[in-house]
This record gives C-alpha cells, sequence and structure tokens, in this order.
C-alpha cells in the first residue's frame, strides 16, 4: 500500500531534479562556461537528494529533525525560485515555464504525504483486528435494533388486544344497561299507569282485600335475608301498622320501605315479610 504515495513522490522527484538541472545549465550557460553551470545544478539537485535521503532514513527509523526539514525545503524552494527565474526571463514560452516552477515544491509535498502514511500505516493483523470489532458492533447493532422491534411489536399487539377486549366489555354492559333501563323505563310506566292500576286492582281485590292501586317496583341490589318463621309474640294487624307508622314517619321526608324494614328489625320487632309490606301499604295509603 506505501507504493500508492511513493510512487507518484518518485515520479516528480525525478522529472524535478531533471529539470532543475536543466534549465540550471542552460540559463547559467550563456553568462558562464557550462561545465560550472552544470555543477551549480548538481548542487542544488544533490542538496534537494541529500537532504530527503536523509528524512527518508529518519523516518525508517522513526524519526524526525526539524533542521533537515527545514534544509530540504530550502533547497525545494532555491529550485522553485530557479524555475521562476528563468521563466520570467525567457523570451518565449513563459506560461509554460512558469506552469512547471511549482514540480520540486510538489515533489516536497508528496513526500510529506508518503511520510504521513507510513506513520500511521497499521499491519493486516492490525487492520483485520480493526475490521472485525467494527463488524461486531454492527452485528451488536442490528440485533438491538431488532429486538426493539421485536419488543414494540409485541408491546403493539398486546395493546391492540386489551384495547379490543375493553371495547367488546364496553359493548356489552353499554347493551345490558340499556336493556336494564328499557326494562326499568316499562315498570315504570306499569307503575304509574292508570289503566294498569285499575286492572291490577280489579284482578287482585278478590285475592288480597283492602288492596291499593300503588305496587312497588322490584328491588335491584343486595337483599337482606329474613326469617322464616317470626321469632317472639306475634304482633296484631294494629300493632304491626303502628309501629310501621311511628318507624316510617320518624324522619321527614317519610322513610322508604327498605329503609323502614331495616329499622323495624334493628329495633327488635318480628313479622314476616309479607305481613310487613301489607302493612306498609296500609299506612302508606
Amino acid at each position: 500500500m506505501a507504493r500508492l504515495t511513493a510512487l507518484p513522490a518518485t515520479a516528480v522527484t525525478a522529472v524535478s531534479l531533471v529539470l532543475t538541472l536543466a534549465v540550471v545549465t542552460m540559463w547559467l550557460g550563456a553568462a558562464m562556461p557550462w561545465p560550472v553551470a552544470l555543477v551549480v545544478g548538481l548542487g542544488v539537485d544533490g542538496g534537494w537528494l541529500a537532504t530527503l535521503a536523509y528524512e527518508r532514513r529518519l523516518a525508517a527509523q522513526g524519526d524526525h529533525s526539524d533542521a533537515v526539514t527545514g534544509v530540504g525545503w530550502s533547497f525545494g524552494l532555491v529550485a522553485t525560485g530557479v524555475l521562476v527565474a528563468h521563466a520570467l526571463t525567457a523570451e518565449a514560452d513563459t506560461g509554460a515555464w512558469l506552469a512547471v516552477a511549482w514540480l520540486p515544491l510538489a515533489a516536497k509535498a508528496l513526500w510529506l504525504v508518503h511520510g504521513l502514511w507510513e506513520r500511521t500505516a497499521l499491519t493486516e493483523n492490525a487492520l483485520g483486528a480493526i475490521r472485525g470489532i467494527q463488524q461486531e458492533a454492527r452485528d451488536e447493532a442490528a440485533v438491538a435494533r431488532a429486538r426493539l422491534r421485536a419488543e414494540a411489536a409485541t408491546e403493539e399487539t398486546r395493546l391492540i388486544a386489551v384495547t379490543r377486549a375493553g371495547a367488546r366489555v364496553a359493548r356489552v354492559q353499554a347493551e345490558t344497561a340499556k336493556r336494564l333501563s328499557d326494562a326499568w323505563s316499562t315498570l315504570e310506566a306499569a307503575r304509574s299507569g292508570e289503566d294498569t292500576g285499575r286492572a291490577l286492582t280489579s284482578v287482585t281485590t278478590r285475592v288480597t282485600p283492602d288492596v291499593t292501586l300503588r305496587w312497588e317496583l322490584p328491588v335491584w341490589g343486595p337483599t337482606e335475608p329474613v326469617a322464616a318463621l317470626e321469632s317472639g309474640p306475634a304482633l296484631t294487624d294494629a300493632e304491626l301498622d303502628a309501629v310501621v307508622d311511628e318507624i316510617r314517619t320518624s324522619r321527614v321526608p317519610a322513610l322508604s320501605y327498605r329503609e323502614m324494614a331495616t329499622r323495624f328489625r334493628a329495633a327488635g320487632h318480628s313479622a314476616s315479610e309479607v305481613r310487613l309490606r301489607a302493612a306498609w301499604k296500609r299506612v302508606a295509603a
């Protein structure tokens, strides 16, 4: 993998050295003997190569020298300056010479990038371990996401089931309440109807003397068991009527039959449910 950065840096360095040597020889050859110009060009390229070789040696040892790096960049700036000066003084193709004047600095930059690559390079074992860790992290994240989605779907299913069950219960309760309300309304209408009262009176008069037109609705709710047989001395109808009337009128407004019956038995009196209700009807008439 190091060749990806080493080959471009080497190629640009070679072109830069050849170009610098040629420019120095041609430019200075007109003012001095060409051997002298060749020596000057080789000196610039030699200093450039010497500092580059020393930097590479230090990099191979895991070391670095700011002084050597500074000298190397100085030789690069000198080479670039020579190329720029030659391009500016050339009578023709000034733009073309300026276009290649940056090659020494480009070569230094590429070697800098190559050095950074080498300092951060890892072995195949390390890269394999990193890939394994990353893959393990991705697997765990995928499993966690799948678990969360499954739990969310399960909770959604449970909530839907509970909601539907609650809705069914609510519908059944509403239907039951409606039926009870209709039945109670029917009973209330029958209880308060004048024709119904006369019909019931005509039927029950022969069976129960002194029956009244008003009859009670059935009591819905818990009831208290009563003894099948009366305990203690039985009260006569007159005494029973007096006790029932006294309990019934003990509070304003008068007590209902249910409250009166509770207080009647709490006071220690005894009477069958039939006689007690008959007494209630007589005193409430």
